[in-house]
């Protein structure tokens, strides 16, 4: 569906220039997370613990710091996240709400 690629395209702009970690796939690991049952940010463990599926997940500050740098600027991260999101749901098929 390219979710992954779009997020990574949309959140391009908070990506500090050295960041190991992509924001989109901050993202969706902590969307995986919250699937699989988290409901705090220490609940990645779940989702970090299981690098051969998941791969290489970010630190839990390394996430504070990315929805703190997200927050502050809610108005247009959220429409990065729902642009993203609604690029895939075209991809797929999906009704894009």
């Amino acid at each position: 569906m390219g979710l992954p690629r779009a997020l990574s395209q949309a959140l391009a702009p908070w990506r500090p220039v050295r960041a190991r970690h992509d924001p989109g796939k901050v993202l969706l690991d902590l969307a995986v997370a919250i699937a699989l049952g988290g409901d705090c940010l220490a609940d990645l463990a779940a989702v970090r613990c299981q690098p051969e599926l998941f791969g290489d997940v970010a630190s839990d500050p390394t996430v504070s710091r990315l929805i703190t740098t997200l927050a502050a600027d809610v108005d247009a991260s959220l429409a990065a996240i729902r642009s993203a999101r609604a690029q895939a749901r075209r991809r797929s098929g999906s009704c894009s709400r």
